[in-house]
């Protein structure tokens, strides 16, 4: 079985297994050297050449051009399906009693800590989500229309709350339109109960959606908007710095996106740099991780955008993420670490931060397609003790 995004020179790898490239290409009737190209991804065969690979690698053309003879499909039951159903509406009967705002606030708060601190967190999201929207879902359309309002906010509360973390789990698995759709109703949730505070992070998740939708000018324009909200917001000075920065941040990476390192790098200097000296690395503000290690992160990835890999690589290692309270933070910076080392074609670097990250967090090196072309990358080109071990971990993935 393959993985479902396995390239086809990399499914012609998979099923030659251990016979030697000189044997497999002699009996297909093509050089070594065209063999080698195709299963690097240099060279795309032509069908004769495909078929007769197929043929004399045992197994069906289809199963080397595509993933339908070899990848089981997506189940209708997935959590992710789960949470998309509970978002839209499937939930408690109407008649049911809602969950009171304090037990929700519990629950999404602990759903929190699971998502920026567990290694398996997308296995632990899969089991608290899909009950947890339905009935946080339930309960603010009750509260909306209920007479009570200090039991309105609070569920209202924790509902921005709540679609702040969709945000972040739904885009993580794929579903790009579901996040945006969460973060919406994070801002709606936010505004309705009346929270400064709730406001400017759900903008923040509205940014980082946008970014992730290639629109890092809107998300740029979105965030410069909502820092000088933030500003003018009755707000405690730690969380109005805190927030503010955030978006700081989010206008940085919309800036390097396009391209505009000089705008980002001042940005980054000039905005997030001082908001984060008041704010800290002891403070996880509306779970933005905000603070001047975060920052610091920031300008490594901003130097790997732009192709400094050797200044990003120099950066990386004077920062120390062991403090940082979000896992998936912590592992964004060990991926950019990894795609500097391969950027610079330092493969056994490279591989070395792969299994660091295995180690850290292996639900999401399984789902990040960077990494997973890393590993691939690793593979095609470098020496056969480290190719062997990207093997295993490309195993280990799910990859092959």
């Amino acid at each position: 079985m393959v993985a479902a995004d396995l390239p086809i020179g990399d499914r012609i790898r998979h099923y030659r297994g251990g016979r030697r490239q000189e044997s497999v290409a002699g009996l297909a009737g093509i050089s070594v050297n065209y063999l080698s190209q195709i299963e690097r991804g240099l060279k795309m065969p032509s069908l004769p050449i495909l078929y007769a690979l197929a043929q004399e690698l045992g197994v069906p053309a289809a199963a080397l051009l595509s993933e339908q003879t070899t990848v089981k499909p997506e189940s209708t039951v997935s959590a992710e399906a789960a949470v998309g159903r509970a978002l839209l509406g499937y939930g408690p009967a109407l008649g049911a009693t809602p969950a009171p705002g304090a037990a929700l606030r519990d629950r999404v708060e602990a759903a929190w800590e699971s998502w920026q601190t567990s290694s398996t967190r997308f296995t632990a999201a899969a089991e608290l989500l899909p009950a947890l929207v339905a009935d946080t879902e339930h309960a603010a359309r009750a509260a909306r229309t209920g007479p009570d309002a200090a039991e309105r906010r609070a569920v209202l509360r924790a509902a921005a709350d709540l679609y702040c973390l969709l945000r972040s789990y739904l885009r993580r698995t794929g579903r790009l339109d579901l996040a945006a759709l969460a973060a919406d109703r994070a801002v709606r949730a936010a505004e309705d109960a009346d929270d400064p505070l709730r406001i400017a992070a759900a903008q923040w998740n509205l940014g980082h959606v946008l970014l992730a939708a290639g629109q890092p000018g809107e998300a740029e324009e979105l965030a410069l908007r909502s820092a000088e909200q933030v500003a003018a917001a009755t707000l405690p000075d730690v969380e109005r710095a805190a927030l503010g920065g955030a978006l700081q941040l989010v206008a940085v990476v919309g800036a390097a996106r396009m391209r505009q390192w000089d705008t980002a790098r001042s940005r980054l200097r000039e905005r997030a740099e001082p908001a984060a000296r008041r704010v800290g690395d002891s403070t996880n503000v509306a779970r933005t991780v905000f603070g001047p290690t975060n920052v610091a992160l920031h300008a490594v990835s901003i130097d790997m955008e732009a192709g400094e890999t050797g200044e990003a690589l120099h950066a990386a290692d004077a920062i120390d993420t062991n403090g940082l309270p979000s896992l998936e933070r912590e592992f964004t910076f060990g991926l950019e670490v990894a795609a500097c080392h391969s950027q610079r074609r330092d493969d056994a670097a490279a591989l070395l931060a792969l299994l660091s990250l295995e180690s850290l967090a292996p639900e999401d090196l399984a789902r990040t397609p960077l990494a997973r072309s890393m590993v691939l990358t690793v593979i095609r080109r470098a020496r056969a003790m480290h190719a062997r071990q990207a093997e295993h971990l490309a195993e280990r993935l799910g990859l092959v």
